[in-house]
């Protein structure tokens, strides 16, 4: 009994030695971070975010605490930007003391310290490099993908075409597309819509990243340290990623077995040649985990995310009929009905350029931004934030900022066109990011998005079921991502 007395007693002591050292931690550092709501031992700020809506929870903390404040999710310390002004200072102003990656809790399950997107510090610059000179090599940015996407677009116009104007949810065939575009580049090769190993990992993808966007999900990134062992959705999540990166290691095993050295096929065999070259370096970062990650990285990010924005837009499109119009009329009077629309057109097509920017804008997909990392100790705007210090660049209160924006809160594409009609950039207008780690996939996705949407507006007009005044445009989930909501569209074709 007394054995049982002491040994209560210790355990409580411990605790009350854990929780003074938690506060008396929170305190050390928070002395020199900037300001924002008093964190609670363990669990942080937890009770003052609604896991529901967190990218709202964050933007009202900042009404009280300014562009500039430091939140707790759970132990995890983050310093959260808003506005243009905070967000431009930190990434490009002093861009190398914000270019590390901060923590985004599932994706670094996966990935840990490797792959081009995740890492940190040489190995992120080299990898970096090379994936830039190597998707440039396989056409990016050139007249090669030009033609690699006017020739997806018309498989998927084909496919749009054998619907006879049926109702259908579109996310699925404008997913496929992008897929495809950045499949041919990694992997070589193109899938058929209906391929089983397409439509699974397109699967594996929309549910890994749905997760990020749940309450679960947001919960996740505040105590991912226990969570990771526990059941719960984020083991379907772990299982999906691990799904996907069992079958890029399959892929990466198939090129190895047949593999020239001198006649590389896409990026895959680029990073074993790679690999090979520098096999007698101790210190290299080409290795197999490596380009592993990185395939991983880029075939997500080549997906998911235009494939979301194109979705979204026809949604848009659906609810503002008379946006579809104007795009019409414009094709007909630049493109006609006879060609394919080619990039270049993009500069005689001011409005259907402006309506793009605007769906991005309004869409607001990924409104936190990936998480960054302070490199070293950083002076900003009079605080002293720590080397290691993550960084929420929220890029939703950029793109919604009143100072660039006159009415953020509506759709309206004269957001980007000046009193002539003519398209004008905005400084604001940074959905890829910005700064040393901005997207540099950024290309590939406008000239997928401009010619997608002008090939299936060239060829159809769209229709809802539903009269424009009761389609929701609010987006399904809310998180470190937004998920649009689910809908179905007739495509008709043009007479």
């Amino acid at each position: 009994m007394l054995a049982s007395g002491l040994l209560l007693g210790a355990l409580f002591f411990y605790l009350l030695v854990l929780v003074a050292l938690s506060v008396w931690r929170q305190r050390k550092v928070c002395s020199r971070l900037p300001p924002g709501p008093t964190p609670l031992p363990f669990i942080g700020n937890y009770l003052q975010l609604n896991r529901e809506r967190i990218y709202d929870s964050l933007m009202k903390i900042g009404e009280k605490y300014g562009p500039v404040f430091t939140v707790h999710l759970g132990c995890r310390i983050v310093v959260v930007l808003t506005g243009y002004e905070a967000v431009k200072e930190a990434l490009v102003d002093q861009a190398e003391e914000f270019s590390g990656r901060g923590e985004q809790a599932i994706f670094s399950w996966i990935c840990g310290d490797f792959g081009v997107a995740f890492s940190n510090g040489e190995r992120s610059r080299q990898l970096r490099r090379f994936s830039i000179t190597t998707l440039r090599d396989f056409g990016m940015g050139k007249k090669g993908i030009e033609e690699r996407i006017q020739e997806e677009a018309g498989f998927l116009v084909e496919a749009i075409r054998a619907t006879k104007g049926a109702l259908i949810d579109p996310t699925f065939m404008l997913t496929c597309t992008f897929a495809n575009v950045i499949c041919s580049i990694i992997f070589g090769d193109r899938f058929e819509y209906e391929d089983k190993q397409l439509l699974s990992m397109l699967q594996m993808m929309k549910g890994s990243l749905q997760f990020t966007a749940t309450s679960m999900g947001q919960l996740y990134e505040m105590f991912s340290g226990v969570m990771k062992h526990l059941p719960g959705p984020q083991q379907q999540a772990f299982k999906e990623l691990k799904g996907l990166e069992a079958f890029i290691t399959e892929k990466v095993r198939q090129n190895q077995a047949t593999l020239d050295p001198n006649s590389p096929r896409n990026f895959i065999d680029s990073f074993l040649i790679k690999m090979q070259e520098e096999k007698e370096n101790p210190n290299t970062e080409f290795f197999m985990k490596n380009l592993i990650m990185t395939t991983l990285n880029l075939f997500f990010a080549g997906t998911e995310t235009v494939g979301r924005t194109l979705s979204f837009g026809f949604l848009l499109l659906m609810k503002h009929p008379e946006v579809e119009a104007k795009i019409h009329e414009e094709i007909d009077q630049v493109i006609g009905r006879n060609r394919l629309p080619k990039f270049e057109d993009k500069a005689k097509m001011p409005y259907t350029d402006a309506v793009i920017h605007e769906i991005q804008r309004f869409g607001n997909l990924n409104p936190t931004g990936m998480a960054r990392r302070v490199t070293k100790d950083t002076r900003f705007r009079g605080y002293l934030l720590p080397k290691g210090t993550d960084i929420y660049p929220m890029l939703g209160s950029v793109l919604n900022d009143p100072n660039f924006f006159t009415c953020p809160e509506a759709f309206n594409p004269q957001h980007f066109l000046d009193e002539k009609g003519q398209f004008k950039k905005n400084d604001a207008f940074i959905p890829f990011s910005i700064g040393k780690r901005h997207c540099f996939g950024e290309g590939l996705a406008k000239m997928e998005l401009f010619l997608s949407l002008t090939t299936i507006l060239q060829n159809f007009h769209i229709q809802s079921p539903l009269p424009k005044e009761a389609i929701d445009i609010s987006p399904l989930m809310v998180g470190f991502v937004n998920i649009p909501r689910s809908y179905t569209i007739s495509f008709l074709p043009r007479g």
